[in-house]
């Protein structure tokens, strides 16, 4: 938590199930973090009950848990992060900073070009037709599409994109793009030499 308050967060702490189920319900938060293992009310519980409400906050689930199924098990209540124990503090920092800037996408369906993004299910979509992305292409796209015409240097690419725990070499952002464009109905994406990619949809 003191990473948390360090980096200008203000954070609300519940020792058990119950008490975090309490400030759920009597205040809104803009990201919940819940330990699957604790006493009494699990985390797995609290996010059956959050995916139950109209409006919820984001959440990331921890745990030492590192099985599949409990994993799946939490994407299929429509978790937005898993992360096992032990983490270091400033992945769970980063990863947290991933999943709010997500939730600030606007959730209107309707986009340019005819192009779709379905936030809940990491698809685009065009013209009612899945373009088949994986994960990391959705991410990477998402994060072009949300921002057009900026530039992305590829190390900014890779930073907002990949966990700290996994950093690879900055060329893998080229065959990203690179699948990414076979996947466009045009191309969309435009290198800018010597500096990185921007989404351009003129």
């Amino acid at each position: 938590m003191e990473y948390m308050k360090m980096k200008g967060y203000l954070v609300t702490h519940a020792s058990d199930g119950e008490g975090a189920l309490t400030l759920l319900k009597e205040s809104e938060f803009d990201l919940a973090i819940l330990d699957i293992m604790v006493p009494g009310i699990s985390g797995l519980e609290i996010l059956a009950y959050l995916h139950q409400q109209e409006f919820s906050p984001p959440v990331i689930m921890l745990s030492a848990l590192e099985d599949e199924g409990t994993q799946i098990n939490a994407f299929n209540l429509f978790a937005d992060d898993y992360i096992t124990k032990p983490f270091s503090p400033i992945l769970l920092l980063k990863r947290m900073e991933a999943v709010l800037r997500r939730k600030q996408v606007p959730k209107e369906r309707g986009t340019t070009k005819g192009i779709e993004l379905r936030e809940l299910s990491y698809e685009v979509w065009f013209n009612d037709q899945s373009l088949q992305f994986t994960v990391t292409e959705y991410l990477l796209f998402q994060l072009l599409y949300q921002h057009p015409t900026q530039v992305f240097t590829r190390e900014q690419l890779l930073t907002q994109v990949f966990a700290d725990d996994y950093y690879p070499n900055d060329r893998i952002i080229d065959a990203h793009i690179k699948n990414i464009r076979k996947k466009l109905p045009e191309n969309l994406i435009k290198t800018v030499i010597g500096l990185g990619y921007q989404y351009d949809p003129r």
